[in-house]
């Protein structure tokens, strides 16, 4: 028995160093990942996370570095925190992170990545993106749908002018949105979607649960073992709205079809009387275009169009109010910065925006602190090295905008909103800091080849619609203004933004 005890003895003495010594060689041989906290079997990191993942990022880099690697479940994963560190990302190493990861949901309203913002880089995309720049989004086709933007903005101003008349309170955030779907519905399918018939509510219904279905977390994008479970019900109700939604694009589409055989409308100059989806069809019925549209890459797109450019146009310009009206000097400065360049007679339009710096310093400072869209997602296609670091192929990047536009290291007192921080001396603005995606301390829109083409659209859209409110109205509310957020793939508000609109002007304008 001893003779025995002896053995075991000798062999765990044994056993222990030599198992410690080839974890260490292990260890040292295997190629550096970035810092990282402990991992939970099965889970990884998902424990550290909480409802607002921007947050809780930034929480873990702030103890383990501006570049860390975690494990979403089963999803190795790299999160970067930093100017410097992002710019590694989508600049230096840009060609390795051109993709986006496909889940579950996105795969499904894409019609199969067929759209423009989930599509793999390639050709179809390289396609897409040269026709959003050239004639979708480019800027002779936002001359041309100018007015439409112009009559939307006035119809938000009668409301609100409506509103205060009655001494009635408004949610700001509803409105906006109301504001924002009206704009892209009208430039996209020459169709409003306000009002109570029942095809515009179905379609703001539809557009509104897909958006948050988009950025609902899906365990079975994650945990390997859920991957074909619909666990949480998530793929049944995408299919419902996804259903729906098809159906009203299909009927939407026929009906343009029979107009343009019908009509062939043309305007005085000699141009097609055209939205966006009547472009859309000259393109897929082009024989000579390099690339064939089909009806699936239609509708992806406009479902890009719809999800991209509705929540987060209302949402920044909802942001920008609430810190205005919390910092009564600043927001008295943009009104008499408007007031010196426009007038009192008329209403702020999208040609005089180049003339108000202080105002776009505004809006870049709210993007800072605010970004729409908190996170940029991505996956590397292949191994690369990143600060020293190894970043394996299929590793999901999160660039977190959010925490970038509050680096200390690149920004004075960066919880300060502050807009003069994007002014020279003279108060003209600064042009080495814009939000296209350049300077890589302020991404609101992303950079490189997948940064958002909507970019030129939003602004017109944000800062035209927020000088005609402040300029026709003071916005009185109740006490302070919080600044919590809510969880979302974008940036919304924890509580809505409530208040009273008081004319400043009598008359109140209006453009037409």
């Amino acid at each position: 028995m001893a003779e025995i005890q002896e053995y075991i003895i000798f062999l765990l003495i044994w056993l222990i160093p030599t198992i410690l010594l080839r974890a260490f060689v292990k260890k040292r041989s295997s190629p550096r990942l970035p810092p990282s906290p402990l991992a939970l079997p099965i889970i990884g990191h998902l424990h550290l996370l909480s409802s607002i993942p921007h947050q809780a990022f930034f929480k873990i880099s702030s103890r383990y570095g501006p570049l860390i690697h975690l494990y979403l479940g089963s999803v190795p994963c790299v999160v970067a925190s930093s100017p410097e560190i992002c710019k590694e990302f989508l600049k230096t190493h840009e060609i390795s992170f051109l993709n986006r990861p496909k889940t579950v949901v996105s795969d499904y309203v894409t019609y199969g990545t067929q759209d423009l913002s989930f599509a793999p880089y390639g050709d179809h995309r390289k396609f897409v993106k040269k026709l959003c720049i050239s004639r979708l989004l480019g800027g002779q086709t936002l001359d041309l749908l100018q007015p439409i933007r112009r009559q939307e903005i006035n119809y938000l101003i009668e409301l609100l002018s409506m509103k205060a008349k009655a001494g009635e309170s408004v949610a700001i955030g509803s409105e906006l949105i109301r504001l924002s779907n009206n704009v892209i519905s009208r430039m996209v399918l020459s169709r409003r979607l306000s009002g109570d018939e029942n095809e515009a509510a179905q379609m703001r219904e539809q557009v509104r649960e897909i958006t948050a279905l988009t950025g609902q977390f899906n365990l079975s994008d994650f945990i390997w073992f859920f991957k074909n479970l619909d666990v949480q019900g998530i793929g049944k109700r995408l299919k419902a709205v996804m259903g729906r939604f098809d159906k009203m694009m299909e009927k939407i589409i026929e009906e343009h079809q029979s107009e343009r055989r019908k009509l062939k409308q043309r305007t005085k100059e000699g141009e097609v009387a055209k939205d966006l989806l009547h472009i859309l069809l000259d393109i897929a019925e082009d024989e000579s275009s390099e690339m064939k549209l089909t009806r699936e890459k239609i509708k992806g797109f406009i479902l890009d169009l719809f999800v991209g450019g509705t929540d987060t146009s209302a949402i920044t310009i909802e942001w920008t109010l609430a810190e205005l009206i919390n910092h009564p000097k600043i927001l008295l400065k943009a009104v008499q910065e408007i007031d010196s360049v426009v007038g009192k007679n008329r209403l702020v339009e999208e040609s005089d925006i180049p003339n108000l710096p202080y105002l776009q310093a505004i809006f870049k400072e709210s993007l800072r602190i605010h970004p729409s869209g908190p996170i940029i997602v991505r996956e590397s296609t292949e191994d690369c090295t990143i600060s020293g670091y190894h970043i394996p192929a299929k590793t999901q990047l999160f660039v977190n905008v959010w925490a970038v536009g509050r680096d200390p290291n690149h920004w004075e007192n960066p919880l300060e909103f502050r807009p003069e921080r994007f002014l020279a001396e003279d108060g003209s603005a600064k042009g080495q800091l814009d939000v296209r995606g350049q300077h890589y301390q302020l991404l609101p829109f992303g950079s490189g080849r997948r940064s958002c083409p909507g970019t030129s659209l939003a602004l017109l859209v944000v800062q035209t619609a927020l000088a005609a409110m402040i300029q026709c109205f003071d916005w009185k509310v109740e006490g302070i203004v919080d600044m919590e957020e809510a969880p979302s793939m974008t940036l919304p508000r924890a509580n809505p933004l409530i208040c009273f609109p008081v004319p400043r002007l009598n008359p109140i304008p209006s453009l037409y």
